[in-house]
């Protein structure tokens, strides 16, 4: 199964220069809980990405305020895979990277599209149950930083 077949298409995303406040409005307004963060809105290059615990505890549990920039705060650099890439392969950047989504790019790095942890446990999809349950305790095992 390629990644095209459970992605979420043209995701809703924010710029490194938009405020913590804004992204946080984007994801109520997309119910989401993670953006990609795009160069700039035309070309949607992704250069990190910033989630709802990004903002809690990067920003929040620290003092910083709503107009703290999204670069301040987000997780640079990535790792992405293609929307032809095998599910097998996302499965494997959110067990070894311990991440719960992942953008998906096109050839020229552009986000168009992202999946969630949650795309490979729905019943709609025909994974080996097993395989699914592996990937979520090696996404959810303990920081190897801890």
């Amino acid at each position: 199964m390629q990644v095209r077949e459970i992605m979420t298409d043209n995701p809703t995303c924010c710029a490194p220069d938009d405020t913590v406040q804004t992204a946080a409005r984007a994801m109520a307004d997309a119910d989401c809980g993670c953006l990609p963060v795009v160069d700039d809105m035309g070309s949607r290059h992704v250069v990190g990405v910033v989630t709802d615990r990004d903002l809690a505890i990067r920003a929040l549990a620290n003092g910083l305020g709503p107009e703290t920039r999204v670069r301040d705060v987000m997780t640079a650099d990535p790792a992405c895979c293609g929307p032809d890439a095998d599910v097998r392969e996302v499965e494997r950047i959110m067990a070894d990277r311990q991440v719960r989504r992942v953008p998906v790019v096109d050839e020229r790095s552009c986000c168009v599209g992202m999946v969630a942890q949650a795309d490979l446990a729905r019943d709609e999809h025909d994974f080996d149950d097993r395989e699914v349950r592996k990937t979520i305790e090696r996404i959810s095992a303990p920081s190897r930083n801890s």
